[in-house]
């Protein structure tokens, strides 16, 4: 069997033959410090250090931010020493060769004396004077100052940057992955700005080094030139200041274009993006700026002695330019949108596919047979209206958004049926007759017209099915027949409000608090978790809406348990003293502006549940204990008093002592889930109350 892998030597050859090969390019750039080397070899040499220098700029005009060219400093060291390197071979070659002519240094050094020069020295000094000063005083001075400010802040700001990381590690925003990336991130950025730093001195000393070497070059040369081969001083003045200077151009072109390159990557700062992109996209992004930049072009154009048409090309370009920016920005922005789109609902395409989607459930769901939600679908649009009414309704009326109630259909559900479903739990279930109305008769009265007898679903009570064609008929005699979407939407508004604590989940608790004034901020942060904790907060308000009292005012509830807190903990000794401070707001509700009516238990009874309560030493109830006959015998009472006044239509109250609100309200509740139960002290001061009478 033939062993195919590969060891680890074998498998780094290539590695290890371009380190061989880097290390040898940095002994040669050294070995040009002292050996003599031919003048087609210097202006290879020359040709690379002019090539380097432009890919550095390149380089640093692409990347998208200054760490990705984190080897700038060590570049920019090895470009420096290439430079120098050369510098020091044709000043080998001037002084020596100098006498032969303008070729003595390369061909480079010469074309380049006579392209700029233009073949006086003069020009070539002026023109050399002038690149030195831009370099020196103007890029690299900028450049030290950017990359030693750059330095400092980035070193002050690594602790906080650090902290910050582990703070998001500690809240679970990211991962250690991510935490160990963000880390290495900075450690680089600290090194880069550091190195950063020191390589600017780099650039500084190569432009000083630049200008010490031309005048070198050309008082040596001089000398040279009419002591060792007796040229006349004009002459030798005349070669040797152009062979330097000529030298001096072709080694600060390559500085000057590295000295823009590391201008541009310091500068470059928090900005991401190509520089083009950056510069351009920001330049470019505010198109009045354009215009009016436009107009003065266009003045400049029109004034007596200046030329027209660059100004006028300006302003037409600038113009231009500022009328097509918005709409390509508008149409790019379009395009990303549609991007960000489609990623959504392809997300959430891949969401509903997956396994855990199926394990979430809606917290209210309407589901409808095939044949129901095709009867339905023809009024998507009223059912999405009414369903969005009934919620605001909620709102106003009980303090809280319910949540959204999704509607879907079933092929398992019977065609005509439809099932509220509360957390994925079925609450109710009715079988509909599609097309047909429903219809609640007025004191039992017989209809006039064929119809199904049935129950309404929402309250049980006695109704009926009865053909659309005989709509007219029944509303002339004062009915009020329902569709289907009416029977439906009836039905689902009192299945949320016979469970509205199990709606109000710990995240929506949290929103309410979130929108309350500063001041009751403050007072929820002295009673959490000091006194009792957001989930206790969460178990009074439960228990509130549990007997449909509303918790719109937030803040009197708040205050009201800031009071009982720190003597009770109990959440349901918390809520009878709730109840008592908000009087006002359950009378009210209850009364609906007239007087409230109410139903009061009979001394017997009064006698019967205070016997019943069982107290410690404090005087606090721990135990309710009545005997299964009295509670049949209340039961049966109770029934019989209540449902004689519910016939009236008429809203009413039953009244209970206090300490035995709470049970009382336990019994009643198993038989009239809807009957407001109060306690003697919950009838605010100035309610107008009617008894209606008692049980007895």
């Amino acid at each position: 069997m033939t062993d195919t892998s590969l060891s680890p030597a074998a498998g780094n050859a290539p590695d290890s033959r371009r380190d061989v090969g880097f290390a040898i390019g940095i002994v040669l750039i050294l070995a040009v410090l002292f050996l003599p080397i031919p003048t087609f070899l210097i202006d290879i040499g020359l040709a690379m250090s002019i090539a380097l220098s432009v890919l550095i700029l390149m380089v640093s005009l692409w990347i998208q931010r200054p760490l990705d060219f984190s080897s700038f400093p060590t570049i920019l060291l090895i470009a420096t020493m290439l430079r120098l390197s050369l510098n020091i071979s044709t000043t080998r070659m001037i002084l020596a060769n100098g006498h032969e002519g303008l070729n003595a240094a390369g061909y480079v050094i010469n074309g380049f004396s006579q392209f700029v020069m233009s073949g006086d020295f003069v020009i070539g000094l002026i023109v050399f004077a002038i690149l030195v000063i831009v370099n020196f005083m103007v890029i690299t001075k900028g450049a030290t100052r950017i990359a030693e400010v750059g330095a400092r802040f980035t070193l002050d700001a690594i602790p906080g940057k650090q902290m910050a990381i582990d703070a998001d590690l500690s809240a679970g925003l990211i991962d250690d992955k991510e935490a160990q990336r963000r880390r290495k991130e900075l450690e680089e950025e600290s090194s880069f700005f550091g190195a950063m730093d020191g390589a600017s001195k780099f650039v500084r000393g190569d432009a000083i080094a630049g200008l010490i070497i031309t005048a070198v070059n050309i008082l040596g040369g001089i000398v040279i030139g009419v002591t060792r081969y007796d040229m006349t001083v004009s002459n030798a003045a005349d070669v040797f200041t152009k062979l330097s200077v000529g030298d001096g151009l072709v080694s600060q072109i390559p500085a000057l274009i590295v000295s823009l390159a590391a201008g541009l990557l310091v500068s470059k700062g928090g900005t991401r993006g190509s520089t083009d992109k950056a510069v351009l996209g920001q330049l470019g992004g505010y198109p009045r700026a354009l215009f009016v930049a436009a107009i003065l072009m266009a003045i400049f154009a029109l004034m007596p002695g200046l030329p027209m048409l660059p100004f006028l090309l300006l302003a037409i370009l600038m113009g231009f330019i500022g009328y097509a920016i918005p709409r390509r920005l508008a149409a790019a922005k379009k395009v990303e949108d549609d991007k960000i789109r489609a990623a959504e609902e392809q997300a959430k395409l891949e969401e509903k596919d997956s396994v855990k989607e199926t394990l979430k459930s809606a917290e209210v769901e309407l589901v409808l047979g095939k044949q129901l939600s095709a009867e339905l679908l023809t009024r998507t649009g009223e059912l999405s209206r009414r369903v969005a009414k009934m919620r605001r309704k909620f709102a106003e009326q009980y303090g809280f958004v319910v949540p959204d109630i999704r509607v879907t259909d079933s092929l398992t559900l019977d065609p005509k049926s439809y099932q509220i479903k509360i957390h994925g739990t079925i609450i109710a279930s009715q079988h509909l007759k599609v097309g047909e109305l429903l219809v609640i008769p007025n004191n039992d009265e017989a209809l006039p017209v064929p119809a199904d007898q049935t129950r309404e679903p929402a309250f049980g009570m006695p109704a009926y099915w009865v053909p659309p064609a005989y709509k007219d008929e029944l509303k002339r005699r004062g009915m009020t027949p329902a569709e289907n979407i009416t029977v439906i939407l009836t039905h689902l508004s009192e299945v949320i409000r016979n469970n509205l604590p199990q709606l109000l989940s710990y995240k929506d608790m949290r929103k309410l608090f979130d929108r309350l004034d500063p001041e009751y901020q403050k007072l929820l942060d002295d009673i959490c978790p000091a006194h009792t904790s957001f989930s206790g907060l969460q178990a009074v308000l439960k228990l509130l809406l549990a007997e449909r009292v509303s918790i719109r005012n937030l803040n009197l509830i708040l205050e009201a348990v800031a009071e009982i807190v720190p003597h009770v903990r109990r959440s349901e000794q918390v809520v009878e003293h709730v109840r008592m401070r908000i009087a006002q707001q359950i009378c009210g509700d209850l009364a609906e502006g007239g007087p409230l009516k109410v139903l009061r238990l009979g001394n017997r009874w009064d006698l019967a549940f205070h016997n019943a309560l069982k107290r410690d030493g404090k005087g606090d109830v721990i135990e309710f204990d009545i005997e299964p006959q009295l509670v049949e015998e209340f039961g049966t009472q109770m029934s019989d008093a209540v449902k004689k006044h519910m016939k009236d239509g008429s809203r009413f109250a039953v009244v209970a002592a206090p300490d035995a609100r709470p049970y009382v309200r336990m019994i009643v509740e198993r038989m009239f889930p809807t009957l407001p139960v109060l306690s003697h002290l919950e009838i605010a001061r100035g309610v107008d109350v009617s008894a209606l009478g008692s049980v007895s």
